[in-house]
């Protein structure tokens, strides 16, 4: 799988073709993979946003380092760049379900380009992918549904608003449901935010912050096995704040403890939690705290 090269997918005019579909507008499509031919499935990396909603188990799904099987009402983003797909033993397999492709041109000037940010599911690992409910599996049938009923209507000065509002609404929907999926999950979250709590503060215990530097959300989401964007988004749901802010909390106890322990500076003591220039510190610390190190030392 590793050694398998990279196919390079630029337009959506060349996906519709290699799927046996109509181009109804260059920069966005809806396909039905019921009415595509068998393919290969290679890995691929395409230059449009991607959203496949598979409805069958077709094979293992790999999606940057990881792989995940493909269960029944199962949805995968994909942003442009990003390196996917199946891998198999090389025969033809007959895929099932729907994609929406469309591309970044397509939304650019409009308000879903400037929020499309917001949407950070489109940078979360294959393993996070949203599992839908019955009901909501029909909501986003519907969605797509009316993004290919749009397309099939004559060109006129409202087809590009009402397409990319139609869009924005399935987006939206999926934000929808990644909540309540991140609320039914809430026993496996528990589970990750105990681990994340103890990495950091063995992190700040150790010798870590001096030789690898200042405590980093992505160092954390990976040794948690998941997306910067997924740890991100679980940890604020969960917590109200964000990773980041939680490091932050943690590194100012350890930092007054050190700072109420004589011998030490607070330039030794802002080295030794990673910080490259002391000013650093001082500046977090006085954030956080309200009074700087060296004030907080006199008052205690």
């Amino acid at each position: 799988m590793e050694n398998q090269e990279v196919e390079r997918v630029n337009s959506i005019t060349e996906y519709n073709k290699m799927t046996n579909h109509e181009t109804l507008h260059p920069l966005v499509s809806v396909v039905d993979f019921s009415k595509s031919p068998r393919i290969c499935s290679y890995r691929r990396t395409y230059g449009f946003y991607t959203v496949f909603l598979k409805d069958v188990v077709c094979g293992d799904m790999y999606y940057g380092k990881h792989s995940y099987d493909y269960q029944e009402g199962t949805l995968v983003f994909i942003a442009p760049g990003q390196v996917s797909g199946v891998k198999n033993d090389g025969a033809p397999i007959q895929p099932g379900g729907y994609a929406l492709l469309f591309h970044p041109d397509l939304i650019k000037g409009t308000n879903l380009g400037k929020n499309m940010k917001d949407y950070s599911f489109f940078s979360y690992d294959v393993h996070e992918a949203l599992h839908l409910s019955e009901k909501e599996r029909e909501i986003i049938l519907e969605c797509f549904k009316n993004i290919r009923l749009e397309l099939e209507q004559p060109i006129d000065k409202h087809s590009k608003s009402l397409v990319v509002n139609n869009i924005e609404l399935f987006l939206n929907y999926c934000m929808r449901f990644y909540d309540r999926q991140f609320i039914t999950r809430d026993h496996i979250n528990q589970g990750v935010i105990g681990k994340f709590e103890n990495l950091v503060d063995e992190y700040l215990k150790s010798e870590s912050p001096k030789n690898i530097g200042f405590p980093m959300v992505n160092y954390f989401a990976d040794k948690l096995n998941l997306s910067a964007n997924y740890f991100g988004d679980l940890i604020k749901k969960e917590l109200g704040i964000s990773p980041q802010e939680l490091i932050h909390n943690k590194l100012i106890d350890v930092a007054k403890e050190q700072i109420l322990e004589q011998g030490k500076s607070i330039s030794e003591i802002s080295y030794d939690l990673g910080f490259k220039y002391p000013q650093h510190f001082t500046r977090l610390f006085k954030t956080k705290v309200g009074v700087s190190p060296s004030e907080y030392k006199i008052l205690n």
